[in-house]
């Protein structure tokens, strides 16, 4: 699923709000799956060790089991047959099993006396349940026992036809090695398989989180203007429900957007005849100011800073309604940014207000459009003539002395006012909103519209703006611009 591609125009970069450190530890969608998967593959390849290794180990013992019995059984056969030849005593039995035979830890006992075959392989090594079921009970049996620190299956059979029984001590080292053997196998297939794992569940991570990444730059992108912005369509039937889904959503935004910036546009245009008729009839009048009384010109006062509120207003919502429109274009030249500020500060309500400007941003070009540039420092310095104390401060730097060249500059307005408390900084910036100040009206509030200017007007230029408080520490604002630049050749 992708992104159908949506205009040609350049917008501003959209970017989401930092998370907090809270939300940095939350594990996302595809670690999630990735865990998912390496858990999955990790407790499966130990069960499935665990159930091979009990089979491996039932099987190893019970073959080693069956070959000790049997074995056993032959060697008291050939005991039986020595005691035959020769029933005064086991030693010659037992000399024929070491001998002939190769029998490494053969035990007879015969005639009440233990006759073993090796040293340490005794009758103290028997555990006494398995002599009593052998001697006194005459049944066949085996356990195992532990001889110096080598486990041994002991199998012991009674001789028929005479008082003596036959036991024989059987290694299981060869054993132990096996089993180890398998173990070491089982856990490199587990590792192996929970690599696997780990991979498979990389790619699945990946394969299904990529809807939602796709569908993430879509949503960026229309946050960022581009409107006719959809996802494409697919035969996914998972997929087909979000990709619907979201289309009839951003079809259903910008038809909304649209509506309301036509709206916008249309109701000021319809404002702007009947202001100007009255604005005239408000000139004539200020005209013969003299002519009327004292309170008929206090009157006029007010209706005269109501009338210009107003057309400020209009021409707001007008240029605010071209912009969302897409009608507006930028006329880029080049301009000497420092040369520019004083061009425009010399044009605004309070031309006097100071700038200082660092030596080497004396000397930075900056590309952009003069008039909207210019409306930006005229709004902030109205904007501080209003809220912050009437005597703002600005100030131009390079965004880094230390880089050469120069790649942005910095301009800040600096004011003297209460200053901007930081849970209104993010909303400043919005349209009709006024900070502390919403909600009580006075002939010198702003209709909330100056600042949203600003932000999208340097929004255009590729640049952005934002408000701190003062670096000196004393109250007030500090609102700064940052704009893209170079340095002039010399």
């Amino acid at each position: 699923m992708t992104v159908a591609a949506a205009g040609s125009e350049a917008f501003a970069d959209f970017s989401p709000a930092p998370l907090d450190k809270t939300e940095r530890r939350k594990w996302g969608l595809r670690r999630r799956i990735l865990l998912i998967f390496t858990l999955g593959a990790l407790m499966l390849s130990m069960f499935l060790a665990f159930v091979t290794y009990g089979f491996a180990r039932s099987s190893v013992v019970q073959q080693r089991d069956n070959d000790a019995r049997a074995t056993a059984r032959n060697h008291a056969s050939i005991v039986v047959e020595a005691l035959r030849s020769n029933p005064t005593t086991a030693q010659q039995a037992m000399t024929r099993l070491v001998e002939d035979f190769g029998v490494e830890r053969p035990l007879v006992w015969y005639n009440d006396v233990w006759t073993p075959g090796r040293t340490g392989y005794d009758q103290n090594q028997l555990p006494q349940d398995l002599v009593d079921r052998i001697i006194d009970e005459g049944v066949a049996a085996r356990m195992i026992v532990t001889v110096e620190d080598e486990p041994n299956i002991v199998v012991g059979y009674p001789l028929p036809t005479t008082q003596g029984a036959y036991f024989e001590f059987f290694s299981l080292d060869e054993v132990d090695n096996t089993l180890q053997s398998v173990r070491l196998s089982l856990v490199l297939g587990a590792l192996i398989t929970t690599a696997l794992g780990v991979l498979v569940g990389s790619f699945a991570a990946r394969r299904a989180v990529r809807p939602l990444g796709v569908a993430a730059h879509a949503a960026k992108a229309i946050a960022g203007g581009r409107l006719d912005t959809r996802l494409e369509l697919t035969e996914d039937p998972d997929l087909s429900v979000l990709a619907n889904s979201f289309n009839e959503m951003a079809a259903a935004l910008q038809r909304r957007i649209e509506r309301d910036a036509r709206f916008a546009s249309d109701v000021s245009h319809e404002l702007r005849s009947p202001l100007m008729t009255l604005s005239a009839s408000v000139e004539v009048m200020d005209k013969r100011r003299d002519e009327m009384p004292e309170r008929a010109q206090a009157a006029l006062g007010l209706l005269k800073s109501d009338v210009i509120r107003f057309q400020g207003l209009v021409e707001d919502l007008l240029e605010i309604s071209r912009i969302d429109a897409g009608a507006e274009r930028l006329h880029i030249e080049e301009l000497i940014a420092a040369e520019f500020v004083r061009q425009a500060v010399a044009v605004c309500s309070m031309p006097q207000t100071p700038i200082a400007v660092s030596p080497r941003a004396e000397m930075v070009l900056i590309n952009g459009d003069r008039r909207r540039l210019a409306r930006v420092i005229a709004n902030l310095i109205d904007n501080a003539r209003l809220h912050g104390g009437g005597s703002p401060e600005i100030s131009i730097t390079e965004i880094d002395p230390a880089e050469r060249p120069v790649s942005a500059i910095q301009i800040a307005i600096e004011d003297h006012g209460p200053g901007v408390p930081e849970s209104e900084r993010g909303l400043i910036f919005e349209r009709f909103a006024r900070g502390g100040v919403a909600g009580r009206r006075a002939s010198s509030d702003g209709a909330g519209l100056g600042l949203a200017l600003v932000d999208e007007h340097v929004r255009l230029h590729d640049g952005r703006v934002w408000v701190e408080d003062r670096l000196d520490g004393e109250p007030g604002a500090r609102f700064m611009i940052e704009l893209a630049a170079e340095e002039l050749e010399q």
